[in-house]
């Protein structure tokens, strides 16, 4: 086999190209994004958390394939920027995973917790004073 018989034919080039197989291959990345979004949901409320992945994934098929899941993303997000913001700086390319969880468990604990027993502020002040 050779690198010349791995490329696709004019043929079948053709043939996807058709608004069918574009429609279709978009019903399939909506379907299985939205299937992968549940599942994340799901997988985001057990005790380990590994549905985050899952939902991140799906949510790029999803929001890559529907432009109305485009639009209300972005509805969504110039209504609720404060929550919006770390899930797109998650869907970036090169994603800063580190310092996006560093900021919600702060943002999570100065929500819940009164100002004594906060405990990641006070290990960030800790850290810092090290170096």
């Amino acid at each position: 086999m050779s690198v010349a018989s791995l490329r696709t034919s004019e043929h079948l080039r053709a043939a996807l190209s058709l608004p069918i197989w574009r429609r279709l291959s978009r019903w399939l990345g909506v379907g299985v994004g939205s299937f992968l979004v549940v599942v994340g949901g799901v997988g985001a409320l057990l005790p380990w958390h590994l549905g985050l992945p899952f939902l991140l994934v799906g949510l790029i098929m999803v929001l890559r394939s529907s432009v109305q899941a485009r639009r209300r993303f972005i509805v969504l997000q110039q209504r609720h920027p404060r929550i919006v913001s770390p899930i797109r700086r998650l869907l970036r390319r090169d994603a800063p995973v580190g310092p996006v969880a560093w900021q919600q468990l702060l943002r999570f604990e100065r929500l819940i917790m009164p100002k004594s027993w906060r405990v990641a502020m006070r290990l960030r002040h800790r850290v810092i004073r090290r170096h």
